[in-house]
């Protein structure tokens, strides 16, 4: 009988030990916030490839943030001469395409407004405001499963994030869509959590004329000129189909026009210029800062418009909502088809 009590509270001591031992869901988001809080600035790599389109496109992602609101997220495709940049600093919202030589600023809480995959502090705020969010230690890693914040969160509502349980630093983020399909996924290369800035680091004409040393500006003679290539969305939407299509020559450059007519009527403009201007211009964007996956755009209540390789994109409509705006959007890259 003695043995039998010894084994019982041998036994209780042992899960009482285990016990001690495992961090709760509460503890770890309460040690990734504290973790953000005391963090003064960090830089960040990714390989982030997003599964939007037809075909997977990988971009390269660096981040710098300084305390307490300035920003520079650097997007570089993998392949092809394609980059752009994020810049928040005192004189606002900003996306830089250095092929272009040009800049839009926003009046925009960018990136409070929702979910951001590569900054940190977003990350962990989505985790926050999720009670409902699920969480599981795993091999020295912090494995949640939240909801997402972004403004059309039906189109991806669902995310796993990843911290390494010692540094609590992000290691990869999985964001999906309602069936559970992973269409955006980001791995962190490297997170200094000890990195300092200048102001003059998220400068945008300085950071402009960085950009354009990696990717040569449109027309300026190093390289040869890439065909105007005439994109067509792939989503199709039920009783629309594409009406008309017409190509005019434009100052500079060639403009192309498609009217899409049936139940729900939209129009896609496609213009590329021959040449981007001698000095950078910056022009006040309408709506806010919409991430399509392969490029940062401008959305409002009746249309979106982004750049991507060269050519300047341009979807209007009144019967879309903005939910279908975006999802059009996203399709229009890869094959051409009709």
């Amino acid at each position: 009988m003695k043995k039998l009590v010894w084994s019982l509270l041998i036994g209780c001591l042992v899960l009482l030990l285990s016990a001690c031992g495992e961090t709760t869901k509460e503890e770890a988001t309460s040690d990734l916030s504290e973790k953000v809080e005391e963090v003064d600035g960090y830089k960040a790599t990714a390989k982030m490839v997003f599964e939007t389109g037809e075909e997977p496109q990988e971009y390269d992602v660096e981040v710098w943030y300084s305390k307490p609101n300035y920003y520079r997220v650097h997007l570089k495709h993998a392949e092809e001469k394609q980059s752009q940049m994020i810049i928040r600093n005192d004189e606002g919202v900003f996306v830089l395409t250095p092929a272009l030589n040009k800049s839009f600023r926003f009046q925009s809480d960018w990136p409070s407004n929702g979910s951001q995959a590569y900054l940190i502090e977003s990350l962990v705020k989505d985790i926050e405001e999720d009670d409902a969010a699920t969480f599981a230690e795993k091999d020295g890693s912090y494995v949640f499963e939240s909801k997402t914040r972004y403004k059309h969160q039906h189109m991806f509502p669902m995310q796993e994030v990843i911290f390494d349980k010692k540094s609590l630093t992000p290691s990869s983020v999985k964001v999906k869509d309602a069936e559970g399909n992973v269409k955006i996924s980001l791995t962190f290369t490297k997170v200094d959590l000890e990195a300092s800035f200048e102001k003059s680091d998220f400068n945008l004409e300085k950071n402009m004329m960085g950009a354009q040393l990696e990717v040569p500006v449109l027309g300026d003679g190093e390289e040869e000129e890439e065909p105007f290539a005439v994109l067509y969305p792939t989503v199709e939407l039920e009783g629309t189909a594409l009406h008309e299509e017409e190509e005019m020559d434009v100052d500079g450059g060639k403009r192309v026009i498609m009217t899409f007519s049936g139940e729900k009527n939209y129009t896609l403009i496609q213009e590329k210029l021959d040449a981007a201007p001698v000095m950078m211009t910056t022009t006040d964007a309408p709506g806010d800062v919409v991430d399509l996956g392969f490029a940062i755009g401008s959305i409002t209540e009746q249309s979106v418009s982004w750049t991507y390789n060269g050519v300047d994109y341009m979807l209007a409509s009144t019967d879309l909502t903005q939910e279908e705006m975006v999802n059009v959007a996203r399709s229009v890259q890869g094959t051409m088809i009709k």
